[in-house]
């Protein structure tokens, strides 16, 4: 045996590639480098390492209190107090064989820690636990042997996988676990002979997550759902719900996307609901196709068995208070400064017995053509038209064509425009199954004349110790449209608009071609902004407007709807924006100067100093219909504890709208939740549900998800796990 002389010795492979700029070497070809107290071997066989023994190899990094490399395979064994590192991995055991080029081998009672690298550009999950055996299959895959698996950081086992084999694939983003337990606070809560699981929370074909939950009209919820990844842009679900009160209901989705297309198709059945003794279902199907680069379309089909199915079966208010559900179908073709479309419209209506609903008129066809013209002889040139032909089981039916051209002419400066438009609105009615003595067929035409002007000044200021620039922006706007008689006109799609700063800059005070509004008027309006004199952001908004009228509207929605005699309009007036680093504001208020009432007010705060820490305060009035306030928050309570809640009552009603209460706790790799809500159905009955989850931090959850639901009702809510996200575009506050 020959001895080499001291401490360290290199090794190099051999390599006959020569480059003329340095390069990255293979694997393969990268030195090996060994230290040690003492080293001996035979040169170019083997070399022996003892005492604080080192090797490595690129990434690959082994210590120990011995080693031996053998050249001919490129073997190291390794033995006593034994610690391995490569790419994020680490090890540390009794004993370790390994194949260093092609990562073949074994360690045996070893800790580990992985970074489960992903191929499919997921960043790293780390996680760690024992095993009695190791084996390296290739540098991105192991199999495991009596083992532990947690996400939770050392020293931290509140849950943990027990098992007997269990196989990682980096290259698949898989495990696979067999013959074992999962173990929460020391007790085993979740028995699974075989299981497999993404280890980057993609989507893979498998068992998902039972979620559990409870309402009152359903009694206790088990959903069990099925994953089915048919493909990287397909998907199916299969869910079979079981609800204690009702019997069993069974779900399935099926999700695709493409470059041309998109959509999903649901469907659900519950046999012989055993409340109301009838068989129960729902189906849904969009489609969202792009033909060409100019030619587009959409299917969207909605069915449900019954008028309460959303009442009894879901979770969700604004699901619950559905009452109309569309079946229409749209062809749209974009021609550049034109575009022309065809659609047809159904709708199922849903009754409520306390509020009964008017079914809404089908379009059966909808044929529609737009045009816009900039700047032809200093004129911009518009058309709109229509073709509809309307259907209803039981009302008045027939068509309607409406032709609508119009020229503006933009006079734009620095800081004024002035544009004053000139229209011809053009309408004709073939009607069917009219009232005894009404015609058969009518038409309307008048002219909209309208002029719309504008300012905008400047000025530097400073607001809570920051500078600002600040702007004031009046805005005149003269409506005229002569008054026709409409009032045998049928109202198939019209109704009354909303009154709102938007609107009052509109034609019509209408929504539909059914009424034309007659109008001499002009609006008066001026907003102010906050803006940030580096990026132009707006920080605050102040806007305020009203309507004075030159004569008394004529023009009625039906002859149950009074015409408007004031000379004034509401006076409408909102504030908006940051008041301070943490606080914000949105408001709005419609205020009847003739009778000196509030017709409307909306007032919305939001505190918010950082995540996970946000109340909102709320007040909503419109007068004879609403009056409710909303309280809701996320806010930490300490040792890893927080509480969520919303609070929404009715004053007007003296009842609860919507309310919810919970709690999260953050356990460092796992997070808790509790959550109770009841709110109000459409039928003047109330819905309880009950949400538990265990969320187990990159590995699974179980119990019933409420995170959609403390969203929906929390705005601001943040993930408790999740870091600081940047929810506002920019702080002028820090």
């Amino acid at each position: 045996m020959r001895k080499f002389a001291p401490v360290l010795v290199l090794l190099f492979c051999a390599t006959t590639a020569q480059a003329r700029e340095p390069q990255l070497m293979p694997p393969a070809e990268q030195p090996v480098t060994i230290n040690a107290d003492r080293i001996e071997g035979y040169a170019n066989q083997e070399t022996s390492a003892i005492g604080n023994a080192e090797l490595r190899r690129g990434d690959v990094s082994v210590h120990a209190d011995r080693l031996r490399y053998i050249y001919a395979t490129d073997e190291v064994q390794a033995s006593g107090g034994v610690r391995f590192a490569r790419d994020g991995d680490r090890m540390s055991g009794t004993g370790l064989r390994l194949r260093v080029h092609d990562s073949i081998g074994q360690f045996d009672h070893a800790d580990y820690e992985f970074a489960l690298r992903s191929r499919s550009g997921y960043g790293p999950v780390r996680a760690r636990g024992k095993a009695d055996v190791i084996k390296f299959e290739s540098k991105d895959k192991y199999s495991l042997e009596n083992a532990t698996f947690t996400t939770c950081k050392a020293g931290n086992d509140d849950w943990y996988m027990q098992v007997g084999e269990l196989d990682l694939d980096m290259t698949r983003d898989v495990g696979v676990a067999r013959r074992g337990k999962l173990v929460f606070k020391g007790a085993p809560i979740v028995y699974v002979p075989w299981v497999d699981f993404p280890l980057h929370n993609q989507r893979k074909t498998g068992m998902l997550p039972p979620t559990i939950g409870s309402s009152g009209k359903s009694g206790v919820e088990i959903s069990t759902p099925f994953y089915i990844n048919l493909a990287p842009n397909r998907d199916l679900t299969i869910e079979p719900r079981e609800l204690s009160k009702r019997g069993l209901q069974l779900a399935a989705q099926f999700r695709y996307l493409d470059r041309s297309y998109d959509g999903e198709a649901r469907f659900e059945s519950l046999p012989n609901d055993r409340i109301r003794n009838i068989n129960r279902y729902a189906t849904t199907i969009q489609h969202n196709q792009k033909f060409t680069s100019n030619l587009t379309g959409y299917v969207n089909v909605n069915k449900v068995s019954d008028d309460n199915y959303f009442r009894d079966l879901s979770s969700r208010i604004n699901i619950t208070s559905q009452t109309t559900l569309p079946r229409d179908g749209m062809l749209t073709y974009n021609g550049g400064w034109w575009t022309a479309s065809a659609r047809a419209q159904r709708f199922q209506t849903l009754q409520d017995p306390i509020n009964p609903v008017v079914e809404p008129y089908g379009r059966m066809p909808q044929l529609t053509f737009n045009a816009a013209r900039q700047y032809v002889g200093g004129l911009d040139l518009a058309l709109t038209s229509e073709f509809v032909d309307f259907y209803h089981p039981t009302s008045v039916i027939g068509s309607r064509v409406m032709l609508y051209p119009s020229a503006s002419l933009p006079l734009i400066r620095p800081g004024a425009y002035l544009t004053p438009k000139l229209g011809f609105h053009s309408t004709s009615y073939g009607l069917d199954r009219n009232t005894p003595g009404s015609p058969d067929s009518i038409r309307r035409a008048l002219p909209i004349a309208s002029i719309d002007s504008g300012l905008t000044f400047e000025r530097d200021t400073a607001f809570s110790g920051q500078k600002f620039r600040q702007t004031l922006e009046p805005r005149l706007y003269y409506l005229y449209v002569p008054y026709r008689d409409q009032s045998r006109i049928p109202l198939f799609d019209t109704g009354l608009a909303d009154f709102n700063y938007a609107q009052i800059f509109s034609e019509n005070l209408f929504n539909g071609s059914d009424r034309i509004a007659d109008a001499n008027q002009v609006t008066v309006a001026a907003t102010s902004r906050l803006l940030s004199p580096s990026n132009g952001q707006e920080a605050l908004k102040a806007t305020v407007g009203q309507r004075f009228y030159f004569h008394n509207q004529q023009v009625a929605l039906d002859d149950a709807t009074p015409t408007r005699t004031d000379k004034t309009s509401d006076f409408l007036a909102a504030l908006s924006g940051r008041v301070s680093r943490n606080w914000s504001l949105d408001s709005a208020l419609q205020y009847n100067s003739h009778r000196n009432f509030f017709q409307r007010v909306g007032v919305g705060a939001r505190y918010q100093p950082e995540t996970a820490k946000v109340l909102n305060l709320g007040y909503r009035f419109t007068r004879d219909s609403l009056s409710q306030l909303d309280v809701s928050a996320q806010w930490p309570l300490g040792r890893g504890w927080y509480g969520v809640g919303r609070y929404n009552y009715s004053t007007r009603d003296n009842r609860l709208v919507e309310g919810l209460a919970g709690f999260e706790y953050n356990g460092g790799c796992w997070i808790g939740r509790l959550v109770v809500q009841r709110f109000a159905a459409a039928t003047g009955t109330s819905t309880s549900a009950l949400f538990v989850q265990l969320e187990l931090n990159g590995f699974s959850r179980i119990g019933s998800n409420p995170l959609e639901t403390l969203k929906r009702n929390v705005p601001g809510y943040s993930r408790i796990d999740q870091t600081r996200p940047d929810t506002r575009p920019f702080d002028f506050y820090e």
